[in-house]
């Protein structure tokens, strides 16, 4: 089993930037797509950003293009998420999680397989 610990979250104004990063341990051999996820009490968990393990593909939902940028430390097995130009319906609980592609990446059910604790986002208007 995969291990995940997301941190980074916080408070920020709108306009503003945080920076997420999500540490994974365990059984990370088959950890090749790496990425991030937000869910708002009470609506689906939403995928937000995936890498490959090169990084030679990337994955951007429309709602966060030209904000946030993903990138992935291999050899610490950490994704992290850039995010800048924040708005408040960037609000949620953030977690990250791993696949062995991209489309299972995505695929990933909220209520099956390891998913760590999240990280808190709140942005202010």
């Amino acid at each position: 089993q995969v291990q995940l610990v997301e941190s980074g979250g916080g408070l920020v104004q709108a306009g503003g930037s945080l920076r997420l990063s999500c540490a994974a341990s365990g059984r990370t051999g088959n950890a090749n797509a790496m990425g991030w996820f937000r869910q708002v009490p009470g609506t689906k968990r939403e995928f937000v950003a995936g890498i490959n393990w090169t990084g030679s593909s990337i994955y951007y939902a429309d709602s966060v293009k030209g904000r946030f940028t993903i990138s992935r430390s291999n050899a610490q097995n950490t994704v992290y998420l850039q995010m800048s130009s924040l708005k408040p319906e960037d609000t949620a609980v953030y977690y990250c999680n791993t696949a062995p592609t991209l489309n299972s990446l995505a695929a990933k059910r909220p209520d099956f397989g390891s998913w760590g604790q999240g990280t808190q986002v709140t942005v202010s208007s």
